[in-house]
């Protein structure tokens, strides 16, 4: 009797909480004079922030009464080259980039621990040879030694290197000390590399010079424009407060005449600005350009979110995100797909941020269009972003040129950018967004749902694996289950493994027989499914995910937690 394959525990559904906070951007004109102003504060003030900074990731790890008493002291010394205001907006950029470091190197000794896992697994073995599966660890991953003794070499050499780098994280996080470079690393490397950069010794100054000015100031409740600081008056005009050690040089003030107004999202602004709210505002140059920016944040109450029993009444958008575009099916209460399935052109490689972050934005828009089109109340994404795929995916992801691709091709889905957009926009227009656990999607909609979405699309050379995958990632947030039953009578099914037990014969004598057969005929032949693994088809999960769960439900879990079996 043939057994099917273990499958892993599949998560529950999420409802993605809204926003938090609102941030929104509007370009000034100040004049020659007060470039050359706005120039002198931000160095100042940037080098006040990277010497605070300095001295923070020197202390290492404090606790919470060391960290406020630290903070306490620096606030008092900074006030005297600065004002109150400037030195706490210091500290608690101090206090939080440190805090984003040490996250990130916590992230980076994962990553490394997981490719030194998988290298030390596969240069334990002989080439071509293949580790025997772990039973009782159940869907364990089956390693293969490498193809020659040459590759082995060179991959030992490797393992050795990133032994050493996470050796040498381990100390780091354990002392406390991540690092941090105020400006970028990438921009810093290219500083040696400037003809691969297509920059020149002058274009990267002014870049490098840019990215470390500090121009930053929170906003205070009940205070006039919601903030002292750097301040927007009711006539538009924009006032930037002078620090202590530049007011015998600039003034106690710089003023930009040039009226300042935000296309979007204004009229909150304008409000908060009459009730005298608190708004925080962060002065950037960009120097491509030659252009200063202005950008204005504050804080939200994102209203509750839908239960999922709630969003399950309506039709529902799932969605696939692939290389180059989104495939979207929508599908009613029921789990039935509803129209022709819809590709959507997310092309984002080889292009600037400013640019990839624009198609992005534009392929959520025509998104949440067909999504109100149809009237669904909820938009169905993967709740996964290829964090281990990208730790470990010169191992795991084949080799050679067509492994290059793959690896080119996972690295390039923007999936953190587009959840983070889609759940802002989605929020704006009353969508909800649920993400879903990515396994075996993409598996299941090809074998049950690419045939069913071909039979009603006029055109079915458009309805591609991934269509089948959007509708099996749709059921999934419905709580439905993804395998369809075979065709056939009802009587002919069966959701056990294994061959049917023989049914006793109340006739035994009036029972007809095969010609030339002397006993019973043979039982029918079942098969069980194979299943993939999610790295086997392409799929990687992460522990890592970005989507924060405001409600979830345990429904697919007890549904899919057991696989079925189909009449060949």
């Amino acid at each position: 009797m043939a057994e099917g394959v273990p499958l892993r525990r599949i998560a529950d559904p999420v409802v993605a909480a809204g926003p938090a906070g609102v941030r929104i951007r509007t370009r000034i004109h100040p004049t020659g004079a007060q470039v050359e102003a706005l120039g002198v504060i931000g160095e100042f003030l940037g080098s006040v922030y990277r010497a605070e900074l300095a001295g923070r990731v020197r202390l290492g790890r404090l606790d919470r009464q060391a960290q406020a008493a630290w903070r306490a002291e620096r606030k008092r010394a900074v006030t005297a080259v600065s004002s109150s205001r400037w030195a706490g907006a210091i500290t608690r950029a101090v206090e939080d980039q440190y805090q984003l470091g040490m996250r990130g190197l916590a992230a980076h000794v994962v990553d490394l621990c997981a490719a030194v896992e998988v290298l030390a697994a596969r240069c334990g073995l002989r080439p071509g040879e293949r580790a025997p599966v772990d039973e009782e660890a159940g869907r364990s991953p089956r390693r293969r030694g490498y193809r020659s003794a040459g590759e082995r070499f060179c991959k030992t050499r490797r393992l050795a290197a990133l032994r050493e780098r996470l050796a040498a994280a381990e100390r780091a996080l354990v002392a406390g000390r991540p690092s941090i470079t105020v400006g970028g690393k990438r921009l810093w490397r290219n500083r040696n590399h400037l003809e691969a950069a297509e920059m020149t010794d002058r274009q990267w100054r002014r870049r490098w010079d840019a990215a470390r000015l500090f121009l930053t100031a929170d906003g205070e409740s009940g205070k006039a424009g919601g903030n002292e600081t750097i301040r927007v008056d009711c006539d538009g005009r924009l006032r930037i407060k002078t620090p202590a050690a530049l007011v015998s040089q600039l003034g106690s003030q710089v003023v930009i005449d040039a009226p300042i107004r935000f296309a979007h999202r204004g009229q909150e602004w304008a409000d908060r600005i009459g009730a005298r709210r608190a708004i925080r505002y962060d002065l950037s140059y960009d120097p491509a350009r030659g252009r200063w920016y202005l950008d204005a944040s504050w804080k939200t109450t994102p209203p509750p979110a839908a239960s999922l029993e709630e969003l399950r009444g309506a039709p529902m958008l799932g969605v696939d995100l692939n290389a180059g575009h989104l495939a979207a099916c929508v599908l009613d209460s029921s789990g039935n797909p509803v129209g022709e399935p819809v590709s959507i052109e997310v092309m984002t490689s080889g292009l600037a941020a400013s640019r990839r972050d624009g198609r992005v934005r534009a392929a959520i828009t025509a998104l949440l269009d067909h999504a109100a089109r149809r009237n669904c109340s909820a938009v169905v994404v993967e709740n996964l972003d290829f964090a281990d795929a990208r730790a470990t995916g010169r191992e795991t992801l084949g080799r050679g040129k067509r492994g290059k691709r793959l690896r080119r091709s996972v690295a390039g889905i923007p999936t953190a950018k587009l959840r983070n957009r889609l759940v802002a926009m989605a929020a704006r227009r009353g969508i909800a967004v649920i993400g879903v656990d990515p396994a075996y999607t993409s598996r299941w909609g090809a074998q049950h749902w690419r045939k069913p979405l071909q039979q009603q699309t006029s055109d079915q050379s458009t309805v591609t694996v991934h269509h089948g995958a959007a509708a099996a990632i749709g059921r999934r947030g419905l709580g439905l289950r993804i395998r369809r039953r075979p065709a056939g009578p009802r009587n002919g099914q069966r959701t056990a493994a294994g061959t049917p037990p023989a049914r006793p014969n109340p006739h035994p004598s009036t029972t007809p027989r095969r010609h030339g057969s002397s006993g019973p005929p043979p039982p029918t032949r079942w098969v069980p499914v194979h299943q993939k693994t999610p790295a086997a088809s392409g799929q990687h999960r992460s522990d890592r995910t970005g989507l924060t769960p405001a409600h979830s439900s345990g429904t697919v879990k007890s549904r899919e937690g057991t696989p079925t079996c189909l009449l060949s």
